[in-house]
């Protein structure tokens, strides 16, 4: 196809294919999933589940790549799978308006995917998709801490139980490793998290002890943060794809 010749360009044609016959779940479609959703879309993925029961909100504005004035109220799956339309409109949309949950994980096959994206918030949701994915032997990425940061280039790609800092991060280690997994690719960052002022004024960095209920967030950081998660399951997904010169 014409609108991936550039892709195919770095990629070859037997990637092109392999992207084309792959179905990705997306769990967490804001700030980070959003994103990765975006540029999975114009990889060529061919199907793509979107997890969210969330709908979209005047806070989203400022970070989120499916929030306009014109999608205020709309369903999060339901305005990502539009945009997903007008980017490829042969890509298989398949959208949940719920919210993951241990309760909810029994809705979800995850042997049909061949990767699963984790950009949800809850610690017990993330648990779970890391658990179930093991079970299934479905590969799959996980987003750790992206609010209350501010420096875009300071993500990495890991295992969980080599991270550092990142307080979410840690309590993942602690509760995956009694639940018997073994390890989780994440991606995560090596900023301090910091705590924006009530005021408005400068941020300062955050005592360890620090809580937020709402993180402070901005444009440019979960952006980041989502296009190398879609980044790390594109490279996965075409791993063992010979490359084609020319």
């Amino acid at each position: 196809m014409e609108q991936y010749e550039r892709t195919q360009l770095l990629l070859g044609a037997a990637a092109m294919k392999k992207l084309r016959a792959s179905r990705v779940a997306v769990f967490g479609v804001g700030g980070v999933g959003g994103y990765a959703v975006e540029a999975l879309a114009r990889s060529g993925v061919g199907a793509l589940d979107l997890v969210d029961s969330d709908t979209v909100c005047l806070s989203n504005l400022n970070r989120q790549i499916i929030a306009t004035h014109s999608t205020l109220g709309r369903c999060k799956v339901d305005a990502a799978a539009e945009r997903v339309a007008e980017i490829d409109p042969d890509c298989v949309v398949r959208t949940y308006r719920t919210f993951y949950l241990p309760e909810t994980a029994g809705e979800f096959d995850f042997t049909r995917y061949d990767y699963v994206i984790d950009a949800v918030d809850t610690v017990t949701a993330k648990l779970s998709l890391a658990q179930r994915a093991q079970e299934a032997g479905t590969p799959i990425i996980s987003a750790m801490g992206a609010g209350n940061k501010l420096d875009p280039t300071a993500f990495t790609v890991s295992d969980v139980y080599d991270t550092s800092v990142d307080p979410l991060a840690r309590v993942m280690r602690r509760e995956l490793r009694r639940r018997g997994v073994t390890r989780l690719k994440v991606v995560w960052s090596t900023e301090p998290p910091i705590v924006p002022r009530s005021d408005g004024g400068a941020a300062a960095q955050a005592e360890p002890a620090a809580r937020r209920s709402v993180p402070g967030s901005t444009a440019f950081v979960p952006s980041v943060a989502g296009l190398i998660l879609a980044g790390e399951v594109i490279k996965d997904l075409i791993r063992d794809c010979d490359r084609e010169e020319g």
